[in-house]
């Protein structure tokens, strides 16, 4: 393989080592990277501090942020109610403005990753929504309540978005869908963490210091932020092209733009506003046909939502109710991992998109025509159906998709990922008021079949974006565009069928 010039060459630092290295494969080499074998030792320490460095801080900041997004039901149930005389719908609306600041700031701040370091905008991120966690614990008033739900939003809402940015600019195709899927998985098992937090507190210190629990809830989890966004602000090392971090070194930072240059990963120009940039982006295929098919994926995936309503109405008890809900995510979470593993093991996404959809169909198909069941055999295969529903998320995989399709333009890729996120959440707020009205519980007829057809068409739609991929690349072939000659904007040596590549 050919060395890489960079310009540490030019200051007398020997080039990385070569990344190419055959050995036997081990049977971790099927468990997590499909490639290790290959890798050099220089190659597999610079991932090694990949994952420690970029992986873990921003899966506990996912971690924090469902925490914290959950706080909120936790403390309504837990004397928020009453002590800050909520009425009505005043609480519903607390959940409407975070949506409104999360519809409007996604986009925004999907597209500030390109320009601002990572560790300066997901730290601020993170300590900003800190902040007004902290600001909600001394809330006096309803009003007051809002605003800081809406900051709340407001920090929150790139957060997804930019953190899988960051990711898929420093990992390659054989390694980043497992590392989106724990990103993911993060966040249900916050949301999960948060209830039994609260439980802990309330029964401990609730009046403490003469404040009610809720108001120690919103303390401890803005004490457990704040390290959390100071870890990503100095342990992020950004991007491969502006990396500065202490703990990666000069050679690690040149084998890294080695690793994206061959992956086919573009570094961002910072370009978002000019013509050339919407033509390209509102001018392709990629834009209208990945936003909408997520959109149908993702409101296609809320029958969960609905399960303790169901058991609820079924007069399941409260603990049957937490032990099955329970239950659906010790099914859910290992079925996400395995389709992660897959499809870095395999190289697709298209599949690992479409079979997990084609299986669930069969219990959301239960869920939509039994779901009013009144017989005890009825009642028992529903209740497994909602526990088994869940196999249909495959958001880790789309988004992964998503990194690999648009690798060649950063901008394009961030445009298209804050988009998924705002549209969904718009769109999510009102179809779930059409679709999932209180008064058709706990049947829900017309969500569970609406949701079930969602899904249906979501399969020929995954075929139909694999199909423009493919035509997409063959186009670029036969123009003489070849992936993963060039990385930012500088030829990086490479060598394919022992022939270099130039631009």
């Amino acid at each position: 393989m050919a060395t890489v010039p960079t310009e540490v060459d030019s200051i007398g630092v020997p080039p990385p080592p070569p990344m190419a290295h055959t050995r036997p494969r081990k049977f971790m080499d099927f468990i997590w990277d499909a490639d290790t074998h290959l890798k050099s030792a220089a190659e597999k320490k610079l991932l090694f501090k990949i994952d420690m460095l970029i992986l873990i801080p921003i899966c506990l900041s996912w971690w924090m942020k469902y925490i914290d997004q959950s706080n909120l039901a936790n403390a309504y149930v837990s004397g928020m109610q009453e002590d800050l005389s909520i009425k009505a719908n005043e609480y519903t609306y607390m959940g409407v403005l975070y949506n409104i600041a999360v519809c409007i700031c996604t986009i925004p701040g999907s597209m500030a990753i390109t320009k601002i370091r990572p560790s300066y905008f997901l730290a601020g991120c993170e300590l900003g929504w800190a902040a007004f966690t902290f600001a909600q614990a001394g809330a006096k008033t309803v009003p007051q309540m809002y605003a800081f739900r809406f900051l709340v939003g407001v920090f929150e809402s790139p957060f997804q978005t930019s953190a899988v940015f960051v990711i898929a600019s420093w990992y390659t195709p054989s390694e980043l869908a497992k590392r989106v899927a724990l990103y993911f998985i993060a966040g249900p098992c916050g949301s999960a963490f948060s209830g039994f937090m609260q439980a802990a507190i309330y029964s401990t210190l609730n009046g403490a210091c003469g404040l009610a629990g809720w108001r120690w809830l919103y303390i401890i989890c803005g004490c457990m932020t704040v390290p959390v966004g100071l870890g990503l602000l100095f342990l992020l090392p950004d991007y491969p092209d502006n990396c500065r971090s202490p703990f990666i070194t000069v050679e690690e930072r040149a084998m890294a733009k080695a690793r994206c240059s061959k992956a086919g990963i573009k570094k961002s120009t910072g370009k978002f506003t000019d013509r050339a940039f919407l033509k390209k982006v509102f001018g392709s295929w990629r834009w209208y046909t990945l936003v909408f098919f997520y959109l149908i994926y993702a409101l296609g995936v809320q029958d969960a939502n609905y399960f303790a309503i169901w058991l609820k109405a079924k007069k399941f008890s409260v603990d049957d109710r937490n032990l099955l809900s329970a239950a659906m995510y010790l099914i859910t979470i290992p079925a996400c991992c395995s389709y992660a593993w897959i499809s870095d093991l395999t190289g697709s996404r298209l599949w690992l998109c479409v079979v997990p959809l084609c299986l669930a169909n069969i219990p959301l198909g239960i869920i939509a025509i039994c779901a009013g069941t009144t017989t005890k055999q009825g009642i028992l295969m529903v209740e497994m159906a909602f526990v088994f529903c869940e196999i249909v998320l495959i958001t880790h995989i789309f988004y992964t998709w998503i990194a690999e399709i648009c690798r060649d333009d950063a901008e394009e890729r961030a445009f298209i990922m804050g988009t998924l996120n705002a549209l969904f959440n718009a769109c999510n707020a009102w179809l779930s008021i059409v679709i999932f009205k209180q008064t058709y519980g706990p049947r829900f007829k017309r969500g569970f079949f609406t949701t079930w057809i969602f899904i249906i068409i979501c399969i020929p739609g995954f075929f139909f974006i694999d199909y423009m991929h493919k035509r997409q690349l063959r186009q670029e072939a036969a123009a003489g565009a070849v992936v993963g000659t060039h990385y930012l904007g500088e030829e990086v040596g490479l060598e394919s069928d022992d022939k270099k590549i130039a631009a």
